[in-house]
């Protein structure tokens, strides 16, 4: 909400009650508003009034509003001190960590304020600069992924003495059985650093990482046993409808008031969030980390501008090494009244500049595209129903387009948290068709306010296997994945060459439909209930025209695969 308007809706004791009213009201005529108020609705003269008052207000830049640097960036002072002998592997395997630990300052200074620590590491293709960060009690670390096999060295560089140069060497090996490396954008698609192909089939609990331990591990024991492959989560906690309750860590200590202290990151919180990385790591789990978001009551998403780069770069520093990170800048950008669009540029490039090894980054929407097209941005994440228009963002942007939140399973209030199973697997195909990724979310009232959405917990849907049976179908081929092909004229289709296409035939309920093939080849030819999840063949040695018979219901896909 803009300042000056909550300023004069306070005085009118007109403001929304919580945070659900405070979403409901977000699209209604500000004259509406005022003449429902609880405190307005029976005293024509006072929603008079206010109106006229809300008219006559000042049109203000939001970004004046913003906190002022409680820590301003400084230049870095000369810290004494004794140099001790650190620790570090002197094999690592590629893909996985090498992570030097020294002891530096500590009670003297305000280590995540005055210290700068760093290292140039020197490999095969070349050297990096790596940001180190200190992890509590005067240790200090240092972790680096490698991407390649070899040996490297490295020297560290601080303005603390008992940090600064620091020498060795390492040597790197032939990634571990099924390491693959980070996930890299590739056309439409995406696929590890070692070639293999990588289908995102992503699902979103932004606030798991602040709830409790027994709802953290049951979260993570859903999802072990799931078929998801990616999880969007939120660093910050988050205070909107359905998930209003205090968060038990977060990424800063909590003074004795009950406020965050931007000097202070909170190792404990930071040491969990690794923790659930790396376990995410083994089941196979791309972590797709939200560093910012507007759904804040704590001051987290008006910190000023250098608790903000100091807050990013600390992250990245921590868990850059993580080899099945991504990064997204933000939830719903746009409606973060204290960030400016030059904010966002610089934060982005912070992230570019500061990992070495360059995992994903995006930035996602609420009501406005953000250009995907700049340069810092490997993908474009898109907050959007309109999954038909998927070829068109990629055609834009030239980058692979994975829709984040096309709507939610679940039976809320709101639009965007009650369509349907049926509905939710729709959207899915119908991105996939056009050779883009849809994302999952799950959104079932619950009594004690525990949605998947946000706060992790069970699974309740039905929409999951359906997703992962398109997965499946996805995978059968062609490998390079899904492009946008020349089919049926009404329905989309997609497809490689010729040799592997397959048309979506959405809520159409035919029983049956002409499909017009490469007449010098033969294919067969398979019906797919898309919720029903089944395939069935019904032709064999097809060529030419061939009139498919069809179940007369929605949700079908046909398949056509070329024979040898």
């Amino acid at each position: 909400m803009h300042p000056v308007g909550r300023t004069i809706l306070e005085r009118w004791n007109a403001l929304p009650r919580d945070e659900a009213e405070r979403y409901e009201l977000a699209s209604v005529p500000v004259e509406l508003a005022l003449r429902t108020a609880p405190a307005l609705i029976n005293d024509p003269d006072r929603q008079v009034a206010a109106l006229s008052e809300l008219a006559q207000a000042t049109p203000t830049d939001p970004s004046m509003y913003r906190r002022p640097d409680e820590h301003p960036l400084a230049v870095p002072v000369h810290i004494p001190g004794v140099r001790t002998a650190g620790t570090f592997p002197t094999r690592v395997e590629t893909f996985g960590r090498f992570e030097l630990e020294v002891e530096g300052p500590r009670d003297d200074v305000q280590p995540y304020l005055e210290v700068v620590f760093s290292a140039v590491i020197t490999g095969p293709s070349g050297q990096s600069s790596v940001e180190g960060f200190h992890d509590g009690n005067g240790i200090y670390r240092l972790r680096y992924m490698p991407l390649e096999p070899g040996t490297y060295s490295f020297v560290t560089l601080s303005n603390a003495e008992s940090l600064r140069g620091h020498e060795g060497e390492f040597s790197v090996t032939a990634p571990a059985a099924g390491s693959r490396g980070p996930v890299r954008a590739d056309g439409r698609h995406f696929r590890y650093e070692d070639g293999t192909v990588y289908r995102p089939v992503g699902t979103t609990a932004y606030a798991w990482l602040h709830q409790s331990r027994e709802r953290r591990d049951r979260t993570m024991a859903t999802i072990r046993n799931s078929g998801f492959n990616k999880l969007r989560m939120c660093l910050f906690p988050k205070w909107f409808a359905y998930n209003e309750a205090e968060p038990e860590r977060s990424p800063f200590e909590r003074r004795s008031d009950s406020t965050f202290d931007f000097a202070r990151p909170d190792i404990t919180f930071w040491r969990e969030v690794e923790a659930r990385v790396e376990e995410l790591a083994s089941l196979g789990i791309e972590a797709d980390l939200v560093l910012f978001h507007p759904y804040d009551r704590w001051g987290f998403e008006n910190m000023g501008s250098a608790n903000d780069d100091r807050y990013v770069r600390y992250a990245v520093a921590r868990l850059a090494s993580y080899a099945n990170i991504w990064w997204s800048l933000a939830n719903e950008h746009d409606v973060m009244v204290f960030k400016t669009a030059s904010d966002w540029e610089r934060l982005g490039q912070l992230v570019q500049t500061h990992d070495p090894a360059q995992h994903l980054r995006s930035i996602h929407h609420c009501l406005e595209f953000y250009d995907h097209g700049r340069e810092w941005i490997t993908h474009a994440s898109i907050q959007s129903a309109e999954v038909e228009r998927t070829a068109e963002w990629h055609e834009r942007w030239g980058k692979p387009v994975v829709i984040d939140e096309c709507g939610y399973e679940g039976d809320l209030q709101y639009a965007w948290g009650d369509i349907t199973a049926e509905e939710l697997t729709r959207r899915h195909w119908a991105a996939a068709i056009r050779g883009g990724y849809a994302g999952h979310g799950e959104t079932y009232a619950h009594p004690e306010n525990e949605l998947w959405w946000s706060a992790g917990g069970d699974l309740r849907g039905k929409s999951p296997a359906r997703i992962f049976f398109l997965k499946d179908i996805m995978d059968a081929g062609p490998d390079a994945g899904w492009e946008p092909a020349a089919g049926a004229w009404d329905y989309p289709t997609a497809g490689v060459d010729n040799t592997v296409f397959i048309s979506y035939l959405g809520l159409t309920q035919a029983r049956h439909h002409l499909f017009l093939l490469d007449p010098t080849r033969s294919y067969t030819v398979d019906v797919i209930d898309t919720w029903g999840m089944t395939s069935t063949t019904v032709a064999q040695g097809a060529r030419g025209r061939i009139d498919v018979p069809l179940p007369g219901k929605p949700y079908i896909a046909v398949r056509f695969v070329a024979e040898p």
